[in-house]
């Protein structure tokens, strides 16, 4: 593969990883956010011991279980395109010094 060829792969590479980066930071402070909000309507669950309180923690528990799916498909995601970077840089510096 020639070396601009590489670089292109390379810049393509760095703005989807960059991207989905981006997807990452939003989504694990929304992960929080609704884990948080999980986590205190289990509290209210548990103290109030109402079907409402009963029903609003598992809706919230909801949210924040889709919330955690969706993040590890970001990662998954990520995966391989850090792996097909790595190559992509072993390959430039093998040419580069080899």
């Amino acid at each position: 593969m020639s070396r601009s060829l590489l670089e292109r792969r390379l810049t393509e590479l760095s703005g989807r990883l960059a991207t989905l980066r981006e997807e990452l930071a939003v989504t694990d402070e929304q992960l929080g956010h609704l884990a948080g909000e999980a986590d205190d309507a289990r509290l209210r669950a548990l103290v109030s011991e109402t079907p409402l309180a009963d029903r609003e923690h598992r809706e919230a528990q909801r949210h924040a279980d889709a919330m955690a799916r969706h993040r590890a498909d970001v990662r998954a995601r990520m995966e391989p395109l850090e792996r097909q970077q790595d190559e992509l840089l072993e390959r430039l510096f093998a040419e580069t010094n080899g």
